[in-house]
């Protein structure tokens, strides 16, 4: 059987303009009876990557977690939500992007996810061992609601690299420290993905980000949300409105081959409104494919003066330092030069893994990637 995919336009978060979207969407891939049974405890697992307010499009907006919430609160399952953003608590970032009001108005309790516990997954190709929230961890199920955004790293962030978030705080930088390589995380992604097993993913693309993601970028309209149980098959149509190949994104490329769903459009369904009416070619967006990092050190040394490094640009860089405390790395690859906070921080490149977790975090954005000229000039590699 093909992977199913419903598109279905939204043109704004307007409440109700929302929930009839989100009832059709559901609708068209089976209908919510299909994902939950009555008395069940779901999370909802929103984005929160960092605590920003909704019109930044950082987040799941506040209009898509209440809709799906009714929803299926509306069956009779106990409904939580929840992540752990990348900085500050949970209920701070939820509060500052809408999220936790809307929660309170519906009498929804925030899951569990400054603590967890240690799950050992035979299954998995890569990694067996993940530090999960409890809250996921005591939930009988999970709905995963990724927002549409670019990534510096992965090119893209959907539905599989949602349940990132599923990992308790600070130790996601312990992946990103063993995994600087895009592929190498991007195969972490998929082994957590098919650990958790959402049964449902809805992307809030109606506005997405593009340019500099995924909190630094540009919010753009592309009116449209997306429905699917197939995490790989939903994210190569999101690919595909926003004029990005999805053989280019390496948790497409890890998903499809560890079996979690199909990137081939040949094996993809689309049911709702024509995927042509909502493709945006000039969506701004890094169209390279990812290049395995080589493994000797000589090669490394070239590679690394191959891979685009983060830059920050001062006039726009406010000395919050939120780049130095979101840097992975021991000894920091970015930090205060002579302990001289009146400026901005400065980077030791030699230590620097590309993780792109400064860049990923800054509330200014004030870091962007700066292709070196050799790159360039030739992408050899």
């Amino acid at each position: 059987m093909k992977s199913r995919v419903a598109l279905v336009r939204c043109d704004s978060y307007d409440i109700e303009e929302v929930k009839m979207a989100v009832s059709r969407g559901i609708q068209l891939i089976g209908g919510a009876k299909c994902f939950v049974k009555t008395g069940e405890k779901i999370v909802l697992k929103v984005n929160l990557l960092v605590g920003d307010t909704p019109e930044k499009c950082v987040t799941t907006h506040p209009s898509v977690f209440k809709a799906v919430a009714e929803t299926f609160a509306n069956e009779g399952v106990i409904i939580q939500y929840g992540d752990s953003p990348g900085h500050g608590s949970p209920h701070a970032a939820a509060k500052k992007a809408g999220i936790a009001d809307v929660a309170e108005d519906l009498l929804i309790d925030l899951a569990e996810f400054k603590e967890g516990r240690e799950i050992f997954f035979e299954q998995g190709k890569q990694n067996k061992k993940f530090f999960i929230a409890n809250g996921v961890l005591d939930a009988d199920g999970l709905i995963s609601l990724p927002k549409m955004k670019t990534h510096a790293l992965e090119r893209f962030t959907g539905s599989i690299k949602n349940q990132f978030g599923t990992v308790v705080g600070m130790r996601k930088s312990e992946f990103h420290v063993k995994l600087p390589n895009a592929i190498d995380f991007a195969r972490m992604l998929v082994d957590l993905n098919n650990y958790i097993k959402p049964r449902l993913y809805i992307m809030d693309g109606i506005i997405a980000m593009e340019g500099n993601g995924p909190r630094g970028g540009t919010p753009r309209p592309m009116n449209v949300l997306l429905f699917s149980t197939d995490p790989v098959a939903l994210d190569a149509t999101a690919c595909r409105l926003i004029n990005l190949n999805p053989a280019y994104v390496p948790t497409t490329i890890m998903g499809y081959q560890a079996g979690s769903g199909t990137y081939l459009q040949e094996e993809i369904e689309l049911v709702g409104d024509d995927l042509k009416s909502f493709v945006c070619p000039d969506f701004v967006v890094d169209r390279t494919p990812v290049k395995p990092a080589k493994k000797n050190s000589v090669l490394l040394f070239v590679n690394n003066r191959l891979i685009p490094k983060p830059v920050i640009l001062t006039e726009k860089c406010t000395q919050c330092g939120t780049c130095v405390n979101s840097c992975p790395v021991e000894g920091k690859a970015v930090y205060w030069d002579h302990n001289d906070r009146t400026k901005a921080p400065v980077y030791d490149y030699k230590k620097c893994i590309r993780c792109y977790c400064c860049q990923e975090m800054c509330p200014e954005n004030a870091i962007v990637l700066q292709t070196p000229i050799i790159r360039k000039l030739g992408n050899f590699l």
